[in-house]
């Protein structure tokens, strides 16, 4: 493993999650009446905490991205998702609440199976597979899956309505993830012409902005706890399924190895939960909380 991409990847996860903090302390102060909508990111840029949030985010997607140009998607994806720790270590100094056992246990959990999954799996890059239905299929998969997700989530907006967005958004910046790794090819095959003539670019875009209307309406609505855990989880997942399934990345596929990197990616998705749902972590405002409490389950 690149030592620069540990580096890079670990950095993106340090911004992305204290920014995640940043946005959803400024996000559950937003109007009800914005949620989903294009509006909610307009009064958010009227807040400076969320503008700082959203710098965080800005320099962590760019470390993401170099980091995704230098390594395996496989690699990255899982290195990002120790975000959740960084969101947990601002949330405690805001709080001042102790780490205590679950905290510490989902730290373990998170960082074993983070370590797990790469030891056994030994992610190493190949050519990107030219199958076009290929990726269609995949993408299509992920992103329809994201659409049902909103569906629901916008029917049960404050109960586990933040829990299906954060999933959905997950899901699309997994992709996001992806063709993002696509475009630095492209970039560094052919400069930023060859970017520019091809469809992956925009689609980041489109990916990247639909995400954030996802996670700042989750944001809006629930305390961080129910939101951040669900994203975290989603993201590597759906990032590691596009790069084994279209960008060529390969693991080791035997029992044992297959067997370890099952335990692993199921060892971080208990440590997300548990420091998800970490005391420390941020509630929502008073007035959100008797709303969803008033809501029918």
């Amino acid at each position: 493993m690149s030592v620069l991409v540990l580096v890079l990847a670990v950095s993106a996860a340090c911004c992305l999650g204290f920014g995640f903090v940043l946005q959803q302390n400024a996000a559950q102060k937003a109007p009800l009446g914005d949620f989903l909508s294009p509006r909610l990111l307009l009064d958010l840029m009227r807040m400076p905490r969320w503008l700082g949030g959203m710098g965080l985010m800005a320099v962590g997607m760019a470390l993401g991205a170099v980091a995704l140009g230098n390594g395996e998607i496989s690699l990255v994806e899982p290195l990002l998702a120790t975000n959740l720790l960084f969101a947990l270590a601002l949330s405690r100094h805001q709080t001042k609440q102790p780490l205590g056992r679950q905290g510490w246990a989902g730290l373990l959990l998170l960082a074993g199976g983070v370590s797990a999954f790469i030891i056994a799996g030994e992610p190493r890059g190949g050519t990107a597979i030219d199958d076009p239905l290929r990726h269609w299929l995949i993408i299509g998969v992920m992103v329809g899956l994201a659409l049902l997700l909103t569906t629901y989530g916008k029917r049960s907006r404050l109960s586990s309505g933040p829990v299906l967005l954060s999933l959905a958004a997950g899901l699309l910046y997994g992709v996001q993830d992806a063709l993002t790794r696509v475009s630095g090819e492209r970039f560094s095959a052919g400069g930023l012409v060859e970017v520019l003539t091809g469809w992956q670019p925009y689609a980041v875009l489109a990916l990247g902005v639909t995400g954030l209307v996802l996670v700042q309406s989750a944001f809006e609505t629930a305390p961080l706890r129910m939101s951040l855990p669900a994203l975290t989880a989603a993201q590597p997942l759906a990032g590691i399924i596009c790069g084994v399934g279209f960008l060529g990345d390969r693991l080791r596929t035997d029992a044992g190895a297959l067997a370890w990197e099952a335990a692993g990616l199921a060892a971080v998705v208990a440590g997300i939960v548990l420091l998800g749902l970490h005391p420390a972590m941020p509630k929502g405002s008073p007035v959100r909380e008797s709303m969803r409490d008033l809501q029918p389950q």
